[in-house]
């Protein structure tokens, strides 16, 4: 048997010029046809935070593939970080940048408890300005944002840099 970072790298492509010209898209839907591949992957992340969060929050909408088999095996809940317009009212919101464009992100402010301990997960962490929004957004609700997990990072683009001064806890499980 592979390791678990030769055979995610092995299911994960390359896609040039998408979603617009001069982007390298890592496109992992190809490891969702590996159901072995897909627990281990689980297992991996939930051995990096068990013990260690009260909640799983995941970023719309690569994020809500892995978060919620986290949070069940972690016995913790699973709370969604949608774009701006897709969770009904009460909401807070925080607008960033992306490296290719701008966004608005949105939780339900009720379903984050002052002091609670939180790992935000997502699939690739490229520039880190999304999960960075997510963990300021965190914040604001009084939550703390202990960890980050991702299938994949583009360390070329920094974004564990831009992640640090939120957390010192980020797993990536390979990295390009």
């Amino acid at each position: 048997m592979n390791s678990l970072t030769e055979d995610i790298k092995q299911h994960i492509t390359d896609v040039r010029d998408f979603p617009k010209e001069g982007i390298l898209y890592k496109d992992i839907s190809s490891l969702f046809l590996n159901t072995e591949l897909c627990h281990r992957i689980v297992l991996e992340f939930v051995k990096f935070s068990k013990n260690k969060v009260d909640a799983v929050c995941g970023i719309e909408s690569r994020g809500f593939l892995f978060g919620p088999q986290i949070a069940q095996l972690l016995n913790v809940p699973f709370i969604m970080i949608r774009k701006s317009g897709k969770l009904p009212p009460p909401v807070v919101s925080k607008n960033y940048n992306l490296e290719y464009n701008k966004a608005t992100i949105e939780i339900k402010k009720h379903f984050i408890s002052q002091g609670q301990r939180i790992l935000i997960h997502d699939d690739i962490l490229a520039t880190g300005g999304t999960a960075k929004a997510c963990a300021e957004l965190i914040t604001e609700c009084g939550g703390i944002a202990t960890q980050f997990s991702f299938i994949a990072e583009l360390s070329f683009l920094n974004g564990t840099q831009t992640l640090l001064p939120h957390c010192n806890e980020i797993h990536s499980l390979v990295s390009y």
